[in-house]
Protein backbone atom coordinates (compact mmCIF):
# COMPACT_ATOMS: atom_id res chain seq x y z
CA UNK A 1 0.00 0.00 0.00
CA UNK A 2 1.50 3.26 -0.95
CA UNK A 3 -1.22 6.07 -0.97
CA UNK A 4 0.49 9.57 -1.24
CA UNK A 5 -1.35 12.53 0.67
CA UNK A 6 -3.21 13.57 -3.03
CA UNK A 7 -4.91 9.92 -3.42
CA UNK A 8 -6.09 10.50 0.51
CA UNK A 9 -7.35 13.97 -0.13
CA UNK A 10 -9.22 12.96 -2.73
CA UNK A 11 -10.52 9.82 -1.34
CA UNK A 12 -11.45 11.97 1.94
CA UNK A 13 -13.67 14.25 -0.52
CA UNK A 14 -15.36 11.58 -2.11
CA UNK A 15 -16.53 10.18 1.15
CA UNK A 16 -17.76 14.27 2.41
CA UNK A 17 -19.10 14.43 -0.84
CA UNK A 18 -21.32 11.54 -1.21
CA UNK A 19 -20.20 10.61 -4.27
CA UNK A 20 -17.18 10.72 -6.77
CA UNK A 21 -18.64 13.19 -8.96
CA UNK A 22 -18.27 15.66 -6.67
CA UNK A 23 -15.18 14.79 -4.67
CA UNK A 24 -13.68 14.54 -8.32
CA UNK A 25 -14.93 18.48 -8.75
CA UNK A 26 -13.68 19.31 -4.84
CA UNK A 27 -9.96 17.38 -6.03
CA UNK A 28 -9.95 19.44 -9.39
CA UNK A 29 -9.70 16.29 -11.36
CA UNK A 30 -11.67 14.11 -14.04
CA UNK A 31 -14.33 12.23 -12.91
CA UNK A 32 -12.54 9.57 -14.70
CA UNK A 33 -9.04 10.33 -13.12
CA UNK A 34 -10.86 10.17 -9.92
CA UNK A 35 -12.48 7.06 -10.67
CA UNK A 36 -9.14 5.22 -11.49
CA UNK A 37 -7.11 6.26 -8.60
CA UNK A 38 -10.06 5.02 -6.41
CA UNK A 39 -10.02 1.48 -8.03
CA UNK A 40 -6.22 1.60 -7.85
CA UNK A 41 -6.70 2.31 -4.09
CA UNK A 42 -8.81 -1.02 -3.91
CA UNK A 43 -6.65 -3.15 -5.81
CA UNK A 44 -3.49 -1.96 -4.06
CA UNK A 45 -5.63 -2.97 -0.51
CA UNK A 46 -7.58 -6.04 -1.95
CA UNK A 47 -11.00 -5.26 -1.10
CA UNK A 48 -13.48 -2.57 -1.60
CA UNK A 49 -13.32 0.80 -0.38
CA UNK A 50 -17.07 2.04 -1.21
CA UNK A 51 -19.86 0.99 -2.02
CA UNK A 52 -21.67 2.31 -5.01
CA UNK A 53 -25.68 2.73 -5.05
CA UNK A 54 -27.87 5.40 -7.01
CA UNK A 55 -28.21 7.49 -4.70
CA UNK A 56 -23.81 8.11 -4.47
CA UNK A 57 -21.96 6.12 -2.61
CA UNK A 58 -21.18 5.03 0.95
CA UNK A 59 -17.57 4.12 2.39
CA UNK A 60 -17.79 0.03 3.62
CA UNK A 61 -16.22 -0.32 6.93
CA UNK A 62 -12.47 -0.74 5.56
CA UNK A 63 -13.58 2.82 3.59
CA UNK A 64 -14.36 4.56 6.84
CA UNK A 65 -11.13 3.34 8.38
CA UNK A 66 -9.17 4.92 5.89
CA UNK A 67 -11.14 7.93 5.78
CA UNK A 68 -10.44 8.42 9.47
CA UNK A 69 -6.40 7.64 9.56
CA UNK A 70 -6.57 10.27 6.11
CA UNK A 71 -8.21 13.01 7.85
CA UNK A 72 -5.90 13.01 10.99
CA UNK A 73 -3.06 12.57 7.98
CA UNK A 74 -3.94 15.63 6.23
CA UNK A 75 -4.61 17.96 9.50
CA UNK A 76 -1.05 17.08 10.61
CA UNK A 77 0.17 17.68 6.93
CA UNK A 78 -1.51 21.02 7.41
CA UNK A 79 0.13 22.01 10.57
CA UNK A 80 3.74 20.99 9.23
CA UNK A 81 3.39 22.89 6.71
CA UNK A 82 2.14 26.23 8.65
CA UNK A 83 4.67 25.72 11.42
CA UNK A 84 7.06 25.46 8.58
CA UNK A 85 5.98 28.38 7.04
CA UNK A 86 6.06 30.18 10.03
CA UNK A 87 9.48 30.09 10.25
CA UNK A 88 10.23 31.30 6.97
CA UNK A 89 8.13 34.25 7.35
CA UNK A 90 8.60 35.04 11.48
CA UNK A 91 6.39 33.77 13.83
CA UNK A 92 2.77 35.96 13.87
CA UNK A 93 0.05 34.86 15.82
CA UNK A 94 -2.39 35.67 18.95
CA UNK A 95 -2.92 33.39 21.75
CA UNK A 96 -5.97 33.01 23.70
CA UNK A 97 -4.84 32.78 27.65
CA UNK A 98 -7.42 32.49 30.48
CA UNK A 99 -6.32 32.59 33.93
CA UNK A 100 -7.53 32.65 37.52
CA UNK A 101 -6.61 35.95 39.45
CA UNK A 102 -4.44 34.43 41.53
CA UNK A 103 -2.00 33.33 38.89
CA UNK A 104 -2.68 36.73 36.77
CA UNK A 105 -2.21 39.11 39.31
CA UNK A 106 1.27 37.36 40.79
CA UNK A 107 2.51 35.35 38.52
CA UNK A 108 1.67 35.95 35.21
CA UNK A 109 2.96 39.56 34.62
CA UNK A 110 7.35 38.97 34.52
CA UNK A 111 6.70 35.74 32.36
CA UNK A 112 4.78 37.21 29.58
CA UNK A 113 6.50 40.21 29.48
CA UNK A 114 9.66 38.14 28.99
CA UNK A 115 7.99 36.23 26.32
CA UNK A 116 6.58 39.08 24.28
CA UNK A 117 9.89 40.91 24.41
CA UNK A 118 11.43 37.49 22.16
CA UNK A 119 8.40 36.81 20.42
CA UNK A 120 7.62 40.45 18.86
CA UNK A 121 5.38 38.70 16.32
CA UNK A 122 2.79 37.32 18.84
CA UNK A 123 -0.01 38.92 20.95
CA UNK A 124 -1.59 37.81 24.19
CA UNK A 125 -5.54 38.08 24.57
CA UNK A 126 -5.71 37.30 28.89
CA UNK A 127 -8.88 36.82 30.03
CA UNK A 128 -9.74 36.42 33.68
CA UNK A 129 -11.40 33.27 34.80
CA UNK A 130 -13.07 30.90 37.50
CA UNK A 131 -11.05 27.86 37.07
CA UNK A 132 -13.86 25.47 35.85
CA UNK A 133 -14.50 27.81 33.56
CA UNK A 134 -11.40 27.86 31.94
CA UNK A 135 -11.24 24.02 32.44
CA UNK A 136 -14.87 23.97 30.17
CA UNK A 137 -13.14 26.79 27.82
CA UNK A 138 -9.88 25.00 26.80
CA UNK A 139 -11.60 21.86 26.44
CA UNK A 140 -14.24 23.37 23.89
CA UNK A 141 -11.40 25.12 22.21
CA UNK A 142 -12.29 28.69 22.89
CA UNK A 143 -9.17 28.86 24.39
CA UNK A 144 -5.55 28.04 23.60
CA UNK A 145 -4.33 28.00 27.26
CA UNK A 146 -5.23 28.00 31.08
CA UNK A 147 -4.02 28.75 33.92
CA UNK A 148 -5.90 27.43 37.11
CA UNK A 149 -6.28 25.81 40.16
CA UNK A 150 -5.23 22.60 40.77
CA UNK A 151 -7.75 21.31 42.84
CA UNK A 152 -9.92 21.41 39.51
CA UNK A 153 -10.89 18.50 37.49
CA UNK A 154 -9.40 18.59 34.21
CA UNK A 155 -9.66 15.25 32.62
CA UNK A 156 -8.71 14.87 29.34
CA UNK A 157 -6.39 18.05 29.06
CA UNK A 158 -2.78 18.12 28.81
CA UNK A 159 -1.22 19.68 32.23
CA UNK A 160 1.40 21.37 33.60
CA UNK A 161 2.47 22.23 37.27
CA UNK A 162 2.75 26.40 37.20
CA UNK A 163 3.33 27.38 40.71
CA UNK A 164 2.48 26.79 44.06
CA UNK A 165 1.22 29.42 46.49
CA UNK A 166 -1.16 30.04 49.30
CA UNK A 167 -4.17 32.31 50.35
CA UNK A 168 -3.63 34.41 53.71
CA UNK A 169 -6.15 36.65 55.56
CA UNK A 170 -4.74 40.33 56.21
CA UNK A 171 -5.55 42.55 58.83
CA UNK A 172 -4.16 45.79 60.30
CA UNK A 173 -1.57 45.06 63.15
CA UNK A 174 -4.16 47.35 65.40
CA UNK A 175 -6.94 44.68 64.51
CA UNK A 176 -8.31 42.25 67.31
CA UNK A 177 -7.22 39.34 64.95
CA UNK A 178 -3.59 40.56 64.72
CA UNK A 179 -2.22 38.17 67.42
CA UNK A 180 -3.52 34.65 65.45
CA UNK A 181 -1.33 32.78 63.42
CA UNK A 182 -4.03 30.52 61.95
CA UNK A 183 -7.16 30.78 61.53
CA UNK A 184 -10.42 29.40 59.19
CA UNK A 185 -12.19 31.18 56.55
CA UNK A 186 -15.68 30.07 58.64
CA UNK A 187 -14.42 31.80 61.76
CA UNK A 188 -14.01 35.33 60.16
CA UNK A 189 -17.21 35.91 58.29
CA UNK A 190 -18.93 38.09 61.24
CA UNK A 191 -15.90 40.91 60.30
CA UNK A 192 -16.70 44.04 57.88
CA UNK A 193 -13.92 42.56 54.71
CA UNK A 194 -12.17 44.59 52.08
CA UNK A 195 -13.31 42.92 48.82
CA UNK A 196 -12.09 42.93 44.75
CA UNK A 197 -14.65 44.15 42.70
CA UNK A 198 -17.96 42.03 41.63
CA UNK A 199 -16.24 40.49 38.64
CA UNK A 200 -13.12 39.12 39.99
CA UNK A 201 -13.35 35.27 40.03
CA UNK A 202 -11.40 35.35 43.12
CA UNK A 203 -13.88 37.54 45.02
CA UNK A 204 -16.77 35.10 43.40
CA UNK A 205 -14.94 32.07 44.97
CA UNK A 206 -15.08 33.50 48.14
CA UNK A 207 -18.63 34.43 48.15
CA UNK A 208 -19.50 31.02 47.23
CA UNK A 209 -17.49 29.50 50.15
CA UNK A 210 -19.17 32.21 52.25
CA UNK A 211 -22.70 31.14 51.75
CA UNK A 212 -21.98 27.11 51.45
CA UNK A 213 -21.86 28.29 55.09
CA UNK A 214 -25.08 29.75 55.15
CA UNK A 215 -23.30 33.20 55.77
CA UNK A 216 -22.40 36.40 53.41
CA UNK A 217 -19.65 38.25 53.08
CA UNK A 218 -19.71 41.67 55.04
CA UNK A 219 -18.16 44.07 52.10
CA UNK A 220 -17.24 47.28 53.19
CA UNK A 221 -15.66 48.33 49.51
CA UNK A 222 -14.75 46.34 46.74
CA UNK A 223 -11.51 47.52 45.02
CA UNK A 224 -9.80 46.19 41.92
CA UNK A 225 -6.36 45.00 42.77
CA UNK A 226 -4.51 43.51 45.95
CA UNK A 227 -2.71 46.42 46.35
CA UNK A 228 -5.91 48.16 47.04
CA UNK A 229 -7.09 45.67 49.30
CA UNK A 230 -3.88 45.80 51.22
CA UNK A 231 -3.99 49.57 52.32
CA UNK A 232 -7.51 49.56 52.74
CA UNK A 233 -6.96 46.98 55.57
CA UNK A 234 -4.18 48.85 56.80
CA UNK A 235 -7.00 51.66 57.38
CA UNK A 236 -8.96 49.29 59.33
CA UNK A 237 -11.48 49.59 56.81
CA UNK A 238 -11.92 45.46 57.16
CA UNK A 239 -9.61 42.25 56.51
CA UNK A 240 -9.18 40.44 53.27
CA UNK A 241 -7.99 37.60 51.59
CA UNK A 242 -5.55 37.76 49.36
CA UNK A 243 -1.84 35.67 47.92
CA UNK A 244 0.56 34.91 50.52
CA UNK A 245 3.25 36.75 48.03
CA UNK A 246 1.23 39.81 48.28
CA UNK A 247 0.94 39.89 51.77
CA UNK A 248 4.66 39.55 52.85
CA UNK A 249 5.89 42.06 49.25
CA UNK A 250 3.00 44.57 51.20
CA UNK A 251 4.37 43.69 55.12
CA UNK A 252 7.31 45.61 54.51
CA UNK A 253 5.89 48.60 54.11
CA UNK A 254 2.47 48.20 55.30
CA UNK A 255 1.22 48.15 59.15
CA UNK A 256 -0.62 44.66 58.01
CA UNK A 257 -0.63 41.17 59.70
CA UNK A 258 -0.72 38.11 57.88
CA UNK A 259 -2.89 35.02 59.18
CA UNK A 260 -2.61 31.48 57.51
CA UNK A 261 -6.21 30.10 56.53
CA UNK A 262 -6.75 26.55 57.95
CA UNK A 263 -8.71 25.66 54.88
CA UNK A 264 -7.53 23.31 52.33
CA UNK A 265 -8.60 25.03 49.47
CA UNK A 266 -6.15 27.89 50.50
CA UNK A 267 -3.35 26.07 49.67
CA UNK A 268 -3.17 26.99 45.45
CA UNK A 269 -1.41 24.99 43.51
CA UNK A 270 -1.51 26.79 40.07
CA UNK A 271 -1.64 24.38 36.77
CA UNK A 272 -1.25 24.99 33.05
CA UNK A 273 -4.00 23.20 30.92
CA UNK A 274 -4.23 22.90 27.21
CA UNK A 275 -6.13 20.56 25.21
CA UNK A 276 -2.84 18.86 23.40
CA UNK A 277 0.43 20.93 22.60
CA UNK A 278 0.90 19.23 19.84
CA UNK A 279 -2.12 20.29 18.34
CA UNK A 280 -0.93 24.08 19.00
CA UNK A 281 0.33 26.76 16.77
CA UNK A 282 4.66 26.78 17.81
CA UNK A 283 4.54 30.16 19.33
CA UNK A 284 1.34 28.69 21.61
CA UNK A 285 3.51 25.65 22.60
CA UNK A 286 6.97 28.13 22.99
CA UNK A 287 4.36 30.30 25.54
CA UNK A 288 3.29 27.22 27.21
CA UNK A 289 7.04 25.77 27.60
CA UNK A 290 7.84 29.57 28.60
CA UNK A 291 5.40 29.60 31.82
CA UNK A 292 6.40 26.31 32.44
CA UNK A 293 9.90 26.58 32.86
CA UNK A 294 12.05 27.65 35.96
CA UNK A 295 13.38 29.53 37.22
CA UNK A 296 11.85 32.29 35.03
CA UNK A 297 13.62 35.58 34.04
CA UNK A 298 12.86 38.75 35.91
CA UNK A 299 13.58 41.16 33.01
CA UNK A 300 10.37 42.69 31.44
CA UNK A 301 11.18 43.74 27.40
CA UNK A 302 10.01 46.90 26.36
CA UNK A 303 6.93 47.34 24.72
CA UNK A 304 6.00 43.54 25.88
CA UNK A 305 2.39 44.86 28.01
CA UNK A 306 0.98 47.04 25.22
CA UNK A 307 0.76 43.32 23.23
CA UNK A 308 -1.45 42.07 26.28
CA UNK A 309 -5.33 42.37 25.28
CA UNK A 310 -6.75 41.62 28.96
CA UNK A 311 -10.68 41.15 29.41
CA UNK A 312 -12.23 40.84 33.08
CA UNK A 313 -11.20 43.21 36.57
CA UNK A 314 -7.82 41.36 37.03
CA UNK A 315 -8.26 41.97 40.24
Amino acid sequence: MRFDLSDLRLFLNVVEAGSITHGAERTHLAIAAASTRIRNMEAALGTALLNRQRQGIQPTPVGRTLAHHARMLLQQAERMHGDLAQYAEGIKGQVRLLSNTNALTEFLPEPLSDFLASHPQVNIDLEERLSDEIVAAVAEGTADVGIVAGTVEVAGLEVLPFRVDRFVLVVATNHSLSTAKQISFAEVLDFDFVGLDRASALQRFLSEKAERTGRRLRLRVQLRSFDAVCRLVECNVGIGVVPATTAERHAKTMSIHKIELADDWAIRKLTICVRSQADLPIYARELVRHLAAQPLSRTAGEGAESRISVRGEVG
